[in-house]
């Protein structure tokens, strides 16, 4: 349905007038920025664009008091020493006489997104707004913040639309205290930040911002703060802190929207932040959050003062949102000692309200299901230490090379056979026609008895040639078909094919009776996991075998807790998903599962079907790897208690060699 760009020139009137090394940062030039670029990028022209209009009276007054609001409006015909004074009595503050209607737009600008997004208009968008909103409070200014734009946005989604569970993720560098102050006792919206703390050192100084303040009332564990407390953090840090905390209840909530605090100074280079995620790194969270609600994000930028830093990261945001796929991560996928502490320090403090936290911190049992125990050399990108980097500008090369990565002009292509196929494919997907050289086919196939029958030979020539096609970067995604009985043969050509044609590194997860092809070179350039096997086993660091959860709960927990961690651990540069004999996938499930693994190698996913499965099933298939959002599965189910003891003990044993799996700091080597 597209994508929404909210923005007016208006808002960059707003501008310190006096000298106050504390606000300059906060300048027009944060926007002008972000769009130049968006535009360089040719962005802005595949948006829906909207003009911001003005936030009401009554809208304002949903979080705001009516003296506050009247306070604001009364700056427009102050002059310059009364604006200095007034700012004065608030932290972090600048007022100018054009700031009432630019705040009023900016918080506008985030109403008309939601309005187009839950009227169906478009599927997702950005407001780029300023002055940012998330540290204002009901009667208070506060950190550059004048009206919470986030949060007037939920207010009126409850009002407006008749919302009952709005998300709000905030990953801001700065705690969002004006957000959580706001909703901290109501149940209908999850709040996450988190934030630079050092244990309460840095701004706002507030004891609040810590991981133990977790709502009040109703609204206890729906407050979660996540408070880092050294400088330094990284992509890992920020994939862990999803992966491990935000996940998890965000599916047992079931939010039907998502909004996102979308604060950049989190991102490398910012003199705020002090971090070094790579805006890159904002890709792959965004993707991550397009799974939830439908697909239905609402971003509305919040902070980000290094502008090269800013304009690229939020560029990966808008690409994402796009549909576009994530480009791949760079850096070590270790999370650091000081980010682990955090993070079970915040699953700790939420454990209480949440059921897919109360399972998965048990210490796993001594006695396995499988004596089996790891074994291999490491890949090359595993080694680590585990502190935290120290905090560097962000270097030249990393923001003045355009980090976007052109998308294949075909997005996915399918080679499917079935006659009435086209009718459950977007009108987008490509139905391939080619297949590769009969001659080159037989010679993949010579090896393999079940592919000597003509049915399965064609498939195999079609499978080659969409994945040449992909290899070759032509084509992003794709789906094949290969018989039944031939699935475990195809499987086999199809790692092959990719290892000798430029896959450096290839992720097979293998749903169903298909086993680890017996000639795969033991080299650690495959990771093989199979879900379906009669037991959790780790037969190798890079060969992993556990059962199909029975539960939704236990297969999100499978998926969060194991196959993403792997996977962003591995960092492969080609992902095959194959739904084998008896894989035991509904449809939806399937659908999750792909569109999660196409944050992985810059989205070039293959699936591989039985060919008798369902239209249907390669229909949902084929639209989540262009970049639809998976139907959503509903509220979890509990895991149950065979599946969360398969996953503790395939961590256990994985964690020494796989870091991403790591949610407990003692478990650090």
């Amino acid at each position: 349905m597209g994508t929404a760009l909210v923005y007016h020139e208006d808002m960059t009137a707003t501008r310190l007038l006096w000298d106050d090394p504390e606000c300059e940062i906060e300048r027009p030039e944060r926007l002008t920025a972000a769009l130049d670029r968006l535009r360089q990028r040719g962005l802005e022209q595949r948006c829906l664009r909207l003009s911001a209009r003005e936030a009401s009276k009554e809208e304002l007054g949903l979080v705001h008091s009516p003296e506050y609001v009247s306070l604001v409006r009364k700056t427009q015909v102050l002059g310059e020493e009364e604006l200095q004074v007034l700012s004065g009595q608030f932290d972090a503050i600048y007022f100018h006489p054009s700031t009432f209607h630019c705040a009023r737009l900016a918080a506008g600008a985030g109403l008309q997104l939601v309005d187009a997004v839950l009227t169906g208009a478009v599927q997702n968008g950005l407001a780029l707004v300023r002055p940012p909103g998330h540290h204002s409070q009901r009667a208070a200014a506060n950190g550059f913040c004048v009206f919470n734009n986030v949060a007037i946005a939920a207010a009126y989604a409850k009002q407006k639309h008749g919302l009952h569970r709005i998300l709000i993720v905030d990953w801001d560098v700065h705690h969002g205290q004006g957000i959580q102050y706001l909703f901290e006792d109501d149940p209908s919206v999850l709040y996450f930040s988190w934030h630079r703390y050092e244990h309460g050192r840095f701004w706002p100084f507030l004891r609040e911002s810590d991981a133990d303040a977790v709502g009040r009332g109703q609204g206890l564990g729906f407050t979660v703060n996540l408070p880092w407390n050294q400088v330094g953090m990284g992509n890992a840090d920020y994939v862990a802190a999803f992966l491990h905390l935000l996940l998890p209840l965000a599916f047992e909530f079931d939010p039907e929207l998502v909004l996102v605090s979308a604060g950049f100074d989190s991102a490398i280079g910012d003199p705020e932040g002090q971090m070094q995620a790579t805006p890159e790194c904002f890709a792959h969270l965004t993707h991550l959050l397009q799974v939830l609600a439908g697909g239905r994000v609402c971003a509305m930028l919040e902070g980000g003062y290094h502008l090269e830093s800013l304009a690229e990261s939020v560029c990966m945001t808008v690409q994402t949102l796009l549909g576009d796929p994530a480009p791949p991560l760079s850096g070590l996928m270790v999370p650091c000692q000081s980010a682990l502490e955090s993070i079970q320090s915040a699953r700790a403090a939420q454990a209480p309200y949440w059921k897919s936290l109360q399972l998965q911190d048990v210490t796993p049992v001594p006695t396995s299901p499988s004596t089996h125990s790891p074994e291999g050399r490491p890949p090359p990108l595993l080694p680590g230490g585990p502190m935290c980097k120290a905090a560097v500008p962000a270097p030249s090369s990393l923001l003045d090379q355009p980090c976007l990565c052109p998308a294949p002009s075909v997005r996915t292509t399918v080679a499917l056979t079935a006659p009435d196929i086209t009718l459950v494919l977007p009108p987008d997907v490509i139905q391939q026609e080619g297949s590769a050289l009969r001659e080159e086919t037989e010679a993949w196939a010579r090896p393999h008895e079940s592919l000597a029958r003509e049915e399965a030979l064609t498939a195999l020539g079609k499978l080659l040639y969409l994945l040449d096609g992909m290899l070759d970067g032509q084509v992003n995604s794709g789906i094949a078909a290969t018989p039944a009985s031939a699935a475990a043969a195809t499987l086999d050509v199809a790692i092959q094919r990719g290892l000798s044609h430029g896959a450096q590194r290839l992720l097979c997860v293998a749903l169903g009776q298909l086993d680890r092809p017996p000639d795969l070179a033991h080299d650690g350039r495959t990771l093989w996991l199979n879900i379906g096997g009669k037991e959790a086993a780790a037969l190798s660091m890079f060969h992993v075998s556990t059962p199909l959860p029975v539960m939704t709960g236990g297969f999100l927990s499978c998926i969060l807790g194991l196959v993403l961690p792997l996977a962003y651990g591995f960092q492969p540069d080609l992902v095959l998903v194959a739904l084998g004999p008896g894989h035991g996938l509904q449809g939806p499930h399937a659908a999750l599962l792909a569109a999660m693994l196409r944050g992985l190698a810059g989205g070039r996913v293959l699936a591989l079907l039985e060919e008798d499965s369902t239209p249907q099933l390669a229909g949902i298939l084929a639209r989540v790897l262009r970049g639809e959002a998976p139907p959503s599965l509903g509220p979890s189910s509990v895991a149950s208690p065979e599946d969360v003891q398969a996953l503790m003990y395939l961590r256990g044993q994985l964690e020494p060699q796989w870091k991403m799996l790591q949610c407990c700091p003692h478990l650090v080597a």
